[in-house]
């Protein structure tokens, strides 16, 4: 065996070695869908503070999972899945929403083109919002979804009060977005807003990141029966 193949098997092996505890188990669970911060996990699943740091310390050292600073309060941080680390791992239980609501700050860009790659993997319907709507659709967002044959041609920027019904599974994806919703049930997406940049590349991270995130979801989520 080279040394790339024993190495290969000893970061698997750390892999195996975090998941082998129900409650990091649960803490990946709740991540796979969306990102959170150390407090919402640790009221979500139950868990003291001493013992959800060690997990999450063992979970960050085998790569699992990364902290990013919030681009809206920066005294917070927000775990996300790394998804490389998991491949082939899924959602370990599915839920019944009847539509799909994207929120950003400015339904500009992100939410725009979750809701438009959403559209291309899932039959559930999805529409998107922003707490603060900008008159118009980010030019570079239109840009990018051209180049990614998305339709975005007519999409126009809506207000999240005038867009929300009371049974959407509502996915912030921004930290601005998903602190201003305050009691309002939803998943998170820690996306960086490519805005500020405003490169193409920032874009183009942003559409990767999201449409890695819609492909992990989209099975996760079905039609409520009839």
């Amino acid at each position: 065996m080279n040394v790339d193949g024993f190495s290969s098997l000893e970061a698997r092996a750390r892999v195996h070695a975090a998941l082998g505890d129900p409650g990091r188990l649960a803490i990946v669970d709740r991540l796979l869908l969306g990102d959170a911060s150390p407090g919402e996990v640790g009221q979500v699943l139950g868990l003291p503070t001493n013992l959800l740091a060690h997990h999450l310390k063992l979970l960050q050292d085998a790569g699992v999972i990364e902290r990013r600073r919030s681009e809206g309060d920066r005294r917070r941080t927000y775990l996300r899945l790394i998804p490389q680390s998991l491949s082939g791992l899924v959602p370990a239980a599915a839920r019944p929403a009847p539509r799909i609501v994207f929120v950003c700050t400015h339904n500009s860009a992100r939410s725009q083109l979750a809701a438009a790659l959403w559209a291309r993997a899932s039959a559930v319907p999805a529409t998107s919002a922003g707490t603060a709507p900008a008159p118009h659709v980010h030019p570079r967002a239109l840009a990018l979804a051209t180049r990614h044959d998305l339709d975005l041609g007519h999409a126009t920027t809506s207000h999240v009060d005038q867009t929300l019904r009371p049974d959407d599974l509502v996915v912030a994806v921004c930290d601005t977005a998903h602190e201003q919703l305050a009691d309002l049930e939803r998943l998170h997406w820690s996306i960086p807003d490519p805005v500020p940049t405003g490169s193409d590349e920032a874009f183009e991270r942003a559409y990767t990141d999201i449409a890695d995130r819609v492909q992990r979801l989209a099975p996760a989520i079905h039609p409520p029966q009839e």
